[in-house]
């Protein structure tokens, strides 16, 4: 355990706070959220490395810069209720449990989702609840969300999802084509979103009734 302290802070230094990520509370929760119970065994050796790695099923565990990004670029204070579509393993709704009040997060793959819920339990983590379903559609009965964050490529932000969104909420997600995306911060106003665009990136793509269907 001592070693993968170790890598964790090694990661942060080099990996997150080098590239610019400055909000405390994203920092330390980075080192201490353990991301190697989030990959499979066989590459457990590998989980602090700066790359994306396979979890199985055509589906990663985003680079830990990526997931440092998102989660600061979300602004969470501490109270609010947020809706993640695409769980994976789990390691980007473990991050945000201890940054947000609630994290209610939707996974397709219904094998990702019961490992998910299992690391959620031994780990103590009580305010995630995983739901398994087309994340395209949100979860209605849950809205309104104060942020909302996309982990696969969409071609635009889903409909739905921005009824679900609060007023004045931010929604971040990989936005493009299915193989090249552009990271975006929308702010909701007027029922619309105001739309920043960031750096370029690659996601699995989000599959769905609002994204993109399956070959």
């Amino acid at each position: 355990m001592d070693r993968y302290k170790h890598l964790r802070e090694w990661m942060v230094e080099t990996q997150i706070i080098e590239r610019g990520i400055r909000d405390k509370r994203v920092i330390e929760v980075m080192k201490k959220v353990p991301r190697h119970l989030f990959v499979p065994e066989d590459i457990i050796d590998s989980a602090y490395d700066d790359r994306a790695l396979p979890i199985g099923y055509g589906q990663t565990i985003s680079q830990p810069y990526i997931v440092a990004l998102m989660t600061e670029l979300l602004e969470l204070k501490g109270d609010e209720k947020v809706l993640e579509i695409g769980t994976g393993s789990g390691y980007q709704a473990a991050i945000l449990s201890e940054l947000a009040k609630e994290v209610h997060t939707i996974e397709r793959i219904e094998p990702l989702a019961t490992a998910a819920k299992k690391r959620f339990e031994n780990l103590g983590i009580q305010n995630v609840k995983v739901y398994i379903k087309d994340g395209t559609e949100g979860i209605p009965e849950e809205a309104p969300f104060d942020r909302i964050i996309i982990t696969a490529a969409t071609p635009d932000i889903p409909e739905p999802l921005i009824k679900q969104l609060k007023e004045e909420g931010i929604i971040v997600a990989p936005v493009g084509e299915r193989y090249s995306q552009y990271m975006l911060k929308a702010i909701k106003r007027d029922n619309e979103l105001e739309r920043h665009y960031l750096i370029p990136v690659a996601f699995v793509p989000l599959i769905g009734k609002y994204g993109w269907k399956e070959e």
